[in-house]
């Protein structure tokens, strides 16, 4: 029972150095900096997978990153260029989709039928992520009662329109992670870090 109770004491117990005192002192640095890693990784896979919210994603785990040097390497002005980048990105991921279909004609039907399609593809794999929107904008317009040949070309747009989109938020979203590794290694070359 007193070890019990003398483990508890000990796992209850952070020093200000952020250590977990319990036999041998785990830095939890490290685990935030897991958390960072996981978060950009995860972000950079959401900007092909259109379930999850990828460049978001990719700022959350910078934003980790700049939190656990307490702001001094990566600054507040870098996390704002950073959230800007973001914003760019969101922009970028719903105007390329809407002007993609509208540019080959297709209605509103064909661009929420391609999003849908493309959260549905997630469920058969690579070919449901690739052919996902093609047929749900298809099957969109095609709802709408427009003919197959019209509904093809709305369904090609929207699918090159989320492609462009896709194309976009990994470009972005590799440009906020190098923009934060400049900055590290700026901050080591310069002797500031």
């Amino acid at each position: 029972m007193a070890n019990g109770v003398n483990f508890t004491r000990q796992l209850t117990m952070l020093g200000h150095s952020g250590q977990l005192s319990w036999g041998s002192s785990m830095d939890w640095t490290i685990l935030w900096w897991l958390l960072a890693g996981l978060l950009v990784i995860a972000g950079l896979a959401g900007t092909v997978i259109p379930a999850l919210p990828g460049v978001p994603l990719v700022f959350a785990g910078l934003f980790v990153g700049a939190w656990i040097g307490h702001f001094e390497v990566i600054s507040w002005y870098t996390i704002a260029a950073l959230a800007l980048l973001a914003v760019v990105a969101w922009a970028v991921d719903f105007l390329a989709g809407a002007l993609g279909a509208r540019y080959l004609g297709a209605s509103s039907r064909a661009f929420w039928g391609a999003t849908i399609g493309a959260f549905a593809g997630l469920f058969f794999g690579l070919a449901g992520i690739v052919l996902g929107p093609f047929v749900g904008a298809v099957i969109g317009e095609f709802s709408g009662g427009a003919d197959m040949l019209h509904s093809g070309r709305a369904g090609l747009g929207a699918w090159l329109g989320m492609i462009v989109a896709t194309a976009a938020k990994l470009a972005i979203a590799f440009l906020m992670i190098g923009l934060a590794v400049f900055r590290l290694g700026f901050n080591q070359w310069s002797g500031v870090g």
